[in-house]
């Protein structure tokens, strides 16, 4: 991605940050992580994110997806002895379809993007809405989308290493920030 587009980026994402009453720090916007998973779609695949803390124990992490933006399917597996990371999902404003193993859902909410169907392979959805929450088991393939006027979602989770999330798309190019 060219700089101004991560700026463009960047500065959308502390305004929907703003409007929702979530303040940030100065460092906090100056960090806003801009993910395209390196398959330069960043409205249709892509996720803008900040993360408050990342520890050996817990993390905490507001991402922000605008109108119909997808985080691509993936999963969090265990990492030698360690199991993977576990997260929960709380959707702040917005709704956030999220999709997960199990039951695929007969006609599902969200609109897979075009050229990549083949990647979205779990079809069980959940639809959160302001303050519902869902949390995700370790090695459980999931993704989520916006719905028509963006979304924004608190995470908090175990010990986030994305440079090890396993997607199910072979083009992601990932060196951390997803969920």
């Amino acid at each position: 991605m060219r700089q101004i587009e991560i700026s463009q980026a960047q500065l959308r994402a502390e305004q929907m940050l703003n409007s929702s009453g979530i303040e940030l720090t100065e460092h906090e916007i100056a960090h806003i992580e801009i993910a395209d998973f390196g398959l330069g779609q960043l409205e249709v695949q892509g996720l803008e994110l900040i993360t408050y803390i990342n520890t050996d124990r817990y993390c905490a992490k507001e991402l922000v997806l605008f109108p119909r933006q997808t985080c691509p399917e993936h999963l969090h597996p265990d990492i030698g002895d360690e199991t993977g990371k576990m997260e929960t999902f709380r959707c702040r404003t917005g709704i956030v379809y999220l999709y997960v193993e199990g039951e695929p859902t007969s006609e599902i909410s969200a609109i897979l993007p075009s050229g990549s169907e083949e990647y979205y392979t779990v079809l069980k959805e959940i639809v959160l809405h302001p303050g519902e929450q869902y949390t995700i088991e370790p090695g459980i393939k999931h993704w989520f989308q916006a719905g028509d006027d963006g979304a924004i979602v608190s995470e908090f989770s175990s010990t986030s290493r994305d440079e090890f999330d396993r997607f199910t798309d072979p083009r992601i190019q990932r060196n951390g920030g997803s969920s």
